[in-house]
């Protein structure tokens, strides 16, 4: 007798099994998410957003719930139905030999057991893929009333029905019809295994009619889900992108939309019959013949596209592609917001007098001198204080101050623990102690002290201030950008706050953010899900009022509060009217399926719309995060505004003194200028024949290595007078020049003052002048023969020239170019400002400071590399004003400057190795004097 493997088949002893065996299972499955979800529920309370929480979590698990079942139900059906199909060719059971004895292996249990198995497994699968995007469906059950609106010229649809509507039916269809390949998978598998069974029995006369009878029905459901992607797919055929344009063509319009619905038709007719043969006595014939008008109508729609695409549309294209290229720029236009920029003209006038100096001198006084590398540079050695503190990122804005606007630089000084000493990284040090970072530098964008130094209004541990009225009340900066690990404060550990001489100054956490760790099971499931087990629930220094500061980082803070939102990876740092720092971060509503627009790369995505329609607001001491809505016409911000009522607030509930800080985001302007690059044409011929093709300027960089590079230029935020505009306001522009050409042809400009908040403008220039580009101005500077000469000689004897970004700053009715120029010591990583670059089209200037230049290109006094004024400015030298007979012999005089040059070199070296670069300036300039003096006596 051969051995028998027995399967529990007892009802009662399965049940028993089954109740022992799930909770394990649950636990292993559901247990980690269980703790993390009762954390994150405390999280979000602790920032009064509980009921979003909630919802959120609801919504996924309801999501999870529907599609789990109906997965499991339709793969255990499949399973169930195919083996009552196969029930007479399925073996009970199957021998095998093992260790030479035979064993028999109850097949119809297992498969029982494997149906189960497999069923729920991909049904888990299925749930958990389907509810991460639960945004798609929540968008579409929230979907705000709109009467009205556009409607897309093919389908006459609403823009609503592509942004909601139809991502829910791709997600549908998609889910759907992976079921049903895997059901005509396993279809397959059965049918295989049953004849397997009849060869092996040798039952030929049944071979092939009863096994049929599964995979028609599979095949049904198969060909249903295709007819249902291919009706999708007609409604996708307006979001493809092709060579000239984006969106339907003239051959979607007239032959693949009807070709497509035709297949769809032809699919079901397939699916009717596939369903017949099920259930016919000749059902393989029947089969074979389901999927015959699909091939057909397949076959041709490609001949038809085929001779359409050939004869028609190619000899004729303009003509034929002319009305779908139009919907492509009217419909990618509005999907950007280009169709809210204002276009101007901008004579770009070459003469000094253009630039109209006296009535532009605001923007003249925030002309930014100040590249943010260097500055960045140099704060990190004076401002630093300490190794474990760093300065990630330096931010522009304007402010207030004195009753005068002016353009200002903040960078914050942020705690990194990763640049603690080594013996110093333990965990009462990283979790408790040090738990912050301090404060903020601020400085103009164009001071200098007399050391080439920024010249600070905020800086140094305590903060100090240097204008009466700005002053920080929290200078602590417990969330930022550098802030990626959990602490605990309110411990009976002091923080430490700042360095204080020869001691530290101590501080404690006075606000109400974090949760609270309370008794010992709460403060031990914590632990667990932060994965502070073996320290939290045994330090006698945490108490149960301590607190857990979680997700500190604001991008991650944000993202995990609105993960359906995209960020912009620049957050910038607010100085509020009561004293306290708040990170400002742009946030984004984008979507992959507006009719007609073209698909661009943002923030790692490509999509097809988008609108900078959130700011979220995150206090750096208590973490308090807002949502700010500055968008409100965008509807899929309407549909999240439905679904999480309190979590958004409208713009006007933002307080004035951050609202006065509020910008036009970089990012933004970025896109929306290369979008604008290609979509400022509105003529469908023009476009399509790419004849004004527009780029963002750009501009040359040089690595550490000295190799030069170019480069798109970036955004700059500019505190100016845009021209036609009669008051000063804070816009972010970038110049544009023709496709593989350098020189000007427009520039657009971000608006983020009052009521122009969000509104652009872009200015062109007259097709018929040729206006330099950033590139063209450079070459400029590099073949002024002493400009070029100079930095030349900085750049060797243990010194580096570095050049600061060219700005383009439009002023009056010309454009001002300015490029501040730094010396920096090898052996010292502090730049100095030595040389400022002036340049209106027709004159270029400089000086070793901006007043210097300012003098040459307004006033017409001489550049120079030297604070010193030259002989050939009109003073004197000294030994020109002597009287003749009091001058020294020439060849003695000569014969006494060569050594005296020498020295001057000698110290020029040594000072320049010592970092003292305004001192070896100063010897630089007196060499020249004795080289010149040495060359005359020639």
């Amino acid at each position: 007798m051969p051995n028998t493997i027995h399967l529990p088949h007892s009802p009662g002893r399965r049940r028993r099994i089954l109740l022992a065996i799930v909770p394990f299972a649950v636990l292993f499955l559901f247990g980690n998410t269980a703790l993390s979800s009762y954390v994150n529920s405390l999280w979000f309370s602790s920032l009064g957003y509980g009921e979003v929480f909630w919802k959120t979590l609801g919504m996924q698990w309801g999501v999870f719930a529907a599609v789990a079942t109906t997965t499991f139900l339709l793969f255990y059906g499949t399973f169930f139905g195919l083996k009552r199909i196969h029930r007479d060719d399925l073996p009970g059971s199957h021998t095998i030999i093992l260790n030479r004895q035979p064993v028999t292996i109850p097949l119809g249990s297992l498969m029982r057991w494997l149906s189960v198995g497999v069923s729920g497994v991909i049904a888990l699968v299925s749930g958990l893929a389907i509810s991460a995007d639960w945004p798609v469906l929540a968008r579409f059950w929230y979907t705000p009333k709109v009467a009205g609106g556009t409607l897309d010229p093919i389908f006459g649809r609403p823009l609503n029905f592509y942004l909601f509507t139809l991502p829910v039916w791709r997600l549908t269809a998609d889910w759907l019809t992976t079921l049903a390949l895997f059901a005509f998978g396993i279809a397959v598998l059965f049918l295989f295994i049953a004849n397997g069974s009849r060869a092996l029995e040798g039952r030929r006369e049944h071979y092939i009619k009863p096994p049929w009878h599964g995979l028609s029905l599979a095949s049904a459901f198969l060909l249903l889900m295709l007819a249902v992607r291919m009706y999708i797919g007609r409604f996708d055929r307006l979001l493809g992108d092709h060579t000239v344009f984006s969106g339907a063509s003239y051959m979607d319009a007239h032959l693949m939309i009807k070709g497509l619905l035709i297949l769809c038709v032809a699919l079901l007719l397939g699916a009717a019959v596939a369903t017949v043969s099920a259930f016919a006595d000749r059902g393989r014939r029947w089969l074979g013949l389901a999927v015959l008008p699909a091939v057909i109508s397949f076959v041709a729609l490609q001949l038809f596209s085929w001779y359409v695409n050939s004869f028609i549309v190619k000899p004729n294209e303009l003509v034929r592609e002319r009305p779908y290229i139009g919907y492509n720029i009217e419909f990618t236009r509005k999907a950007y917001g280009l169709d809210r920029i204002t276009q101007r003209e901008f004579s770009a006038q070459t003469t000094v007098e253009s630039a109209d100096a006296a009535n532009n001198q605001d923007t003249l006084k925030n002309i930014r001198l100040w590249d943010w590398h260097a500055l960045q540079d140099t704060l990190r050695q004076i401002q630093e204080i300490r190794t474990y503190y760093d300065f990630p990122d330096i931010d522009i804005d304007r402010y207030d101050l004195n009753g005068t606007t002016r353009q200002v630089m903040i960078s914050t000084r942020e705690l990194n623990t990763e640049k603690l000493p080594e013996s110093s990284r333990n965990w009462i040090n990283e979790k408790l102690i040090y738990t912050h970072g301090y404060g903020i530098t601020m400085n103009s964008v164009n001071g200098f002290t007399a050391e080439g130094l920024p010249l600070l209004m905020l800086g140094n541990m305590p903060v100090q201030s240097t204008v009466p009225g700005l002053t920080l009340a929290r200078p602590e900066v417990y969330f930022g950008q550098l802030t990626d690990k959990d602490v605990y404060v309110k411990t009976s550990q002091k923080e430490f706050n700042y360095p204080q001489g020869q001691s530290n100054n101590l501080t404690s956490y006075e606000g109400s953010g974090g949760i609270v760790l309370g008794g010992r099971l709460r403060r031990l499931l914590i632990a667990f899900d932060r994965g502070d087990l073996a320290k939290l629930p045994f330090s006698d220094d945490i108490r149960p009022d301590s607190r857990l500061l979680m997700r500190r980082n604001i991008i991650a803070r944000a993202s995990a509060l609105a993960p359906f939102l995209t960020f912009d990876s620049d957050p910038y740092i607010v100085v509020g009217g009561d004293g306290r720092l708040s990170w400002i971060i742009d946030a984004f509503t984008t979507s992959e399926t507006f009719p007609y627009s073209r698909h661009f790369n943002f923030a790692g995505d490509s999509i097809n719309y988008v609108r900078n329609s959130v700011k979220v607001v995150i206090d750096a001491y208590d973490g308090t995060t807002t949502f700010y809505v500055f968008d409100p016409q965008d509807s899929i911000v309407g549909s999240y505004r439905n679904m999480f009522p309190g979590l958004f607030k409208d713009g006007s509930a933002m307080p004035e003194t951050l609202r006065t800080h509020v910008r036009y985001s970089e990012l933004l302007l970025k896109l929306q200028a290369e979008v604008y690059g290609l979509y400022h044409v509105t003529d469908p011929e023009m476009f399509y024949n790419r004849e004004d093709l527009w780029t963002p300027a750009s501009e040359s960089s040089v690595d550490a290595q000295g190799q030069r590079s170019t480069q798109p230029i970036a955004p700059n935020f500019v505190l100016m007078k845009l021209p036609g505009e009669s008051g000063t306001e804070f816009v972010n522009i970038l110049p544009f020049t023709p496709a593989n050409r350098n020189n000007l042809i427009g520039w657009i400009a971000g608006r983020s003052d009052g009521a122009h908040y969000g509104s652009a403008v872009v200015y062109n220039f007259p097709k018929t002048k040729l206006v330099d580009g950033p590139l063209q101005v450079e070459a400029r500077i590099d073949q002024n023969a002493e400009l070029s000469g100079q930095l030349t000689l900085w750049n060797q004897q243990g010194s580096r020239v570095r050049r600061g970004n060219l700005l383009v700053i439009p002023i009056g009715n010309a454009l001002l170019y300015a490029q501040p120029i730094y010396l920096q010591a090898e052996r010292s990583p502090m730049p100095e400002l030595r040389l400022v670059v002036l340049a209106l089209q027709d004159r270029l200037v400089y000086g070793p400071t901006f007043e210097a230049a300012m003098a040459g290109l307004f006033g017409g006094a001489a550049s120079s590399t030297s604070t010193a004024q030259q002989t050939q400015s009109g003073t004197p030298s000294p030994a020109a004003s002597r009287n003749p007979k009091e001058r020294p012999d020439p060849k003695a005089s000569c014969s006494a400057r060569i050594p005296e040059a020498a020295k001057y070199l000698s110290d020029y070296q040594r000072l320049t190795s010592e970092g003292k670069l305004g001192a070896a300036g100063a010897k630089l300039e007196e060499l020249k004097h004795a080289l010149d003096e040495l060359a005359a006596c020639k």
